[in-house]
Order: C-alpha cells, then sequence, then structure tokens
C-alpha cells in the first residue's frame, strides 16, 4: 500500500468513506500511468515495421521482444484494478479492492519499468557502441529504482 492507505482515516471519516477515497485515488493514479503505458505499447507495435528494422540485430530482437511483452502485462495490470472492481460491482469489500488493485497497481509500475529499461536498452544500442547502451540503461535504472521504489520505501522506514 501507499503511504497515503497508511495515514489513516481523515478526520471524521467512517471505513466505508476511506476505502471510496482510496479507490478514487487509486483510479486517479491509473489515469496517469495508463496513457504512458499506451503510447509506448503503440510505438512498440509500429517498431517491426519501421523500415531500419531490418538492420537490427539478434540481441536486439531478444530486447525488443522484453519490451514488447513487458508492456503488455504493464497494459494488462494496470488494466486489471478497473476490471476487477466492475466485476466485483456491488459486493461490500471495498477495502479488498482497493488492496488487490493497490498491489496490482504496484505490479504494473514494476513491468512498465522492465518495459523502459528495456527500451532504453533498444534504442540506444541501436545508436551506440553496446557498452554505452549498457551504461545508459544501468543509469536510468538507477533513477527507476531511486525515484519510483526508494522514496517511499525511505519514508516508510522513516516513518516506522
Amino acid at each position: 500500500m501507499s503511504g497515503d492507505e497508511d495515514r489513516g482515516p481523515e478526520p471524521g471519516e467512517s471505513p466505508k468513506a476511506r476505502h471510496d477515497r482510496e479507490l478514487i485515488e487509486l483510479l486517479n493514479e491509473l489515469r496517469v500511468a495508463l496513457p504512458g503505458v499506451q503510447v509506448l505499447f503503440a510505438f512498440l507495435l509500429a517498431v517491426p515495421f519501421a523500415q531500419g528494422w531490418k538492420r537490427v540485430t539478434a540481441f536486439q530482437k531478444d530486447v525488443f521482444f522484453v519490451a514488447f511483452i513487458a508492456t503488455a502485462l504493464s497494459s494488462a495490470l494496470m488494466i486489471a484494478p478497473s476490471s476487477y472492481h466492475r466485476l466485483l460491482w456491488r459486493v461490500e469489500d471495498k477495502q479488498q479492492i482497493v488492496e488487490t488493485s493497490n498491489r496490482l497497481m504496484i505490479a504494473g509500475l514494476f513491468a512498465l519499468a522492465v518495459a523502459i529499461e528495456a527500451v532504453v536498452l533498444l534504442v540506444t544500442d541501436y545508436i551506440f557502441a553496446r557498452t554505452g547502451a549498457i551504461v545508459t540503461t544501468a543509469c536510468v535504472g538507477v533513477f527507476f529504482v531511486v525515484f519510483w521504489y526508494g522514496l517511499a520505501l525511505r519514508s516508510r522506514l522513516r516513518d516506522r
């Protein structure tokens, strides 16, 4: 769960109102993340049909495949909370819906990070030498770890 869910209810907020608020917050976060996933997926769908595709190496094809599959998985995981919520419509267990949806979104963000890393590796390996591509990709990976996960984990550890 994110820090917002751990902070407890707002003053005067019932458990039902809290779960409703948390679900709305989660869905709003999905509205921010999903367009990025969709744009990346659309880009990846077009890549094999581009003229330069014939010049890619076997390594680049493998990296492309990882990016493509990770993006598809990210899409599925990030859309899953909406489907999960729809299928459990009017079931009075919003806490379970919020908790499961939160886990799905975290997994979707992880898959998205893998996809972006693979795309960075693919593009930089196509443009530059392999060593430069790996170093660049590693630097971007550190950035993801620090800003997507490290900040939140540090806050959790500090609050405990």
